[in-house]
């Protein structure tokens, strides 16, 4: 299980760095996930979360680099703390960390919920 979710989070970070967010996200997202955002709001459904990263990717003008900072590993489990570093249309420069817990289910996520400072 371990050596899977390795090579799985791997692959889904390296397209990341890339710049290949949908990409990353329609791989390795399952059509029930469910991703909370800190304590704000959650979204159910691989197409509703896959409109809001395209709105978020919309706003961004300059995508500079994308970091991951840590990653962990459990059973079922992992995350990742990144480092994203931007230029948003409306608010300018942007450079921020959160911190992505990932439950996986069927080789996919299932649930996520994202840890930063709004």
């Amino acid at each position: 299980m371990y050596s899977t979710l390795i090579e799985k989070i791997g692959d889904l970070n390296d397209l990341i760095i890339q710049g290949k967010v949908l990409e990353a996200f329609d791989a390795y997202y399952h059509d029930e996930v469910h991703i909370q955002f800190t304590q704000d709001f959650a979204i159910q459904g691989k197409t509703e979360n896959r409109k809001n990263k395209e709105h978020f990717l919309d706003g961004i003008s300059e995508w500079r680099s994308a970091q991951p900072l840590k990653v962990s590993i459990g059973e079922g489990i992992t995350m990742v703390e990144w480092l994203y570093d931007f230029k948003h249309k409306t608010d300018g420069d942007r450079r921020e960390t959160y911190v992505a817990v990932q439950e996986w289910k069927e080789g996919k996520i299932i649930k996520e919920k994202l840890y930063y400072n709004p």
